[in-house]
């Protein structure tokens, strides 16, 4: 037997356990005795927040756990997605991280993968803001040549 986990959750609350749905009506404490894919609702991302290559990548990736009918799918268009990823970032730890994301999924450890890819929407979020920054700044002066 391999670690157990245990998590509480608030009544109304949901997670998400080996693709079935589970809300609960009361506080109560769950364990897991063996090794599941769960996804605490605060973690679940809703397609219309998918607005960054990240979040996209994210929201693939939860699908993987959420839905393991159309895992195989939801893997091909991860792969897409993280090629495409891998040649647009230039950031070093942006990049180191999606080759982590990459093992890790590889690796079947897709909680652990959305874990790491919401540790990188701190910088994403910074390389959104100064490349928003540079044409803005960059913009003008190509107006006025």
């Amino acid at each position: 037997m391999t670690n157990t986990l245990k998590i509480s959750l608030k009544a109304g609350e949901k997670i998400y356990v080996n693709g079935a749905v589970i809300k609960v009506d009361r506080k109560v404490s769950l364990e897991f005795l063996n090794d599941v894919q769960f996804l605490l609702q605060s973690h679940v991302l809703q397609p219309e927040d998918a607005r960054t290559p990240l979040r996209q990548l994210y929201f693939v990736a939860q699908v993987m756990m959420m839905n393991p009918d159309g895992a195989e799918k939801a893997r091909r268009l991860f792969r897409q997605t993280l090629s495409n990823l891998l040649v647009t970032f230039r950031n070093e730890r942006v990049l180191a991280g999606l080759k982590h994301v990459d093992t890790l999924v590889c690796e079947d450890r897709v909680y652990e993968a959305l874990k790491a890819i919401r540790a990188l929407y701190p910088l994403e979020e910074e390389i959104l803001r100064t490349s928003s920054r540079q044409e803005e700044f960059t913009l003008p002066q190509a107006v006025g040549e």
